[in-house]
């Protein structure tokens, strides 16, 4: 095992600190969904102006914080061929993105993307090399399978990892062998303080809402037991577990002081994407870790709503809020995790309520 993790390609990017007075003390992470910026497969799809701008509306809720990860759904490439779909197959979606929007993800803010899903590999392997030369020649660490982020933050060490559903491969590590997944965030801990795992999977659609603790499928794949996986990695050492895939919003959880959100939703998904109802409901999720122990000390959901072909802003509703609040308590009636009315994470020990501090200011 000792030589299959050494094996790992480590990509180092250094922490941006927080300018809250609050948190210089914690390690600060936003997190938000899928993320596809428009297409130019099988029709050109692409938003106003080229793409410029449609971080705009949400950018300055995003940065501000060591970490900020997205999950990008489809190839920056402009080379390769369709890989996936056959042409008579109509459930089958192909993306590919220009190179040159990689730039508007890290103007926006990120640092880290997770490519470890069933779209990176839309144009093969070419495409997805082309989409983690892209996002590294802009400074952003494309996490999945070997290719582990490594990041110094406030003297400490930490990793980010990404599984999926789909088959083993260099870019993605599968949530569907849970023994496997075990040893490789326990390898990852020995080496590092902090470990955070994204993972794609869980059926898709407003029918996915519920974390049912049993194996999901999906148009006939095997999509994992979501809740299996996360407990398991936190019990191998995860610190924090953040899922993409099914399109919508799900519950979120306090694992052994761990948070786990099960589904962050869709963020920014142009035109080719359903956004009707709970489709459209999404977050910018901000947490806060404890840089010692890895546990959550705290956390924010900034309700986000998306709007005409598929782009992101601020939701006045609130309604992201209301709706992660109502998913978690029917998960668990008895969890030890508060979600105000105000979107503050609330992570409770005892009879104390220990909350936090805004992390955008």
């Amino acid at each position: 095992m000792k030589q299959y993790i050494y094996g790992l390609v480590i990509i180092y990017v250094i922490g941006i600190c927080s300018l809250s007075s609050d948190a210089v003390e914690k390690l600060t992470i936003t997190a938000v969904g899928d993320i596809m910026m428009g297409t130019t497969y099988p029709e050109e799809l692409l938003p106003p102006k080229d793409g410029i701008g449609i971080f705009d509306q949400v950018r300055d809720k995003l940065g501000g914080s060591d970490i900020v990860l997205g999950n990008l759904e489809g190839p920056l490439t402009e080379s390769g061929g369709q890989t996936k779909c056959r042409d008579d197959d109509e459930n089958c979606f192909a993306f590919r993105t220009p190179p040159r929007y990689a730039d508007y993800l890290r103007a926006a803010g990120f640092n880290v993307i997770n490519i470890s899903n069933n779209h990176v590999g839309d144009f093969g392997k070419q495409g997805i090399e082309n989409t983690r030369t892209c996002l590294m020649s802009v400074n952003i660490s494309p996490v999945g399978g070997k290719y582990v982020a490594l990041i110094n933050v406030k003297g400490k060490k930490v990793a980010v990892a990404g599984f999926s559903f789909m088959p083993v491969s260099d870019y993605s590590y599968s949530i569907n062998n849970i023994l496997r997944a075990s040893e490789i965030v326990n390898e990852l801990k020995k080496s590092n303080d902090i470990v955070i795992v994204s993972f794609h999977g869980g059926a898709e659609g407003k029918s996915a809402l519920y974390v049912t603790g049993k194996e999901e499928e999906f148009l006939g794949e095997k999509r994992g037991n979501v809740r299996e996986f996360a407990h398991a990695v936190v019990d191998a050492g995860a610190d924090a577990v953040f899922g993409h895939g099914p399109h919508v919003l799900r519950a979120m959880e306090l694992y052994r002081g761990r948070l786990i959100a099960y589904s962050l939703g869709n963020f920014l998904t142009y035109k080719r994407f359903n956004i009707d109802g709970e489709s459209g409901i999404s977050m910018i999720l901000k947490i806060r870790l404890d840089p010692e122990t890895g546990k959550f000390a705290g956390g924010e959901i900034i309700p986000v709503k998306l709007v005409g072909e598929g782009l992101p802003i601020i939701d006045g509703n609130r309604e992201a809020i209301k709706l992660i609040k109502r998913l978690t308590l029917e998960y668990s009636a008895s969890s030890k995790l508060t979600i105000e009315d105000s979107g503050f994470v609330v992570r409770i020990t005892g009879k104390q309520k220990i909350s936090t501090v805004r992390t955008d200011h």
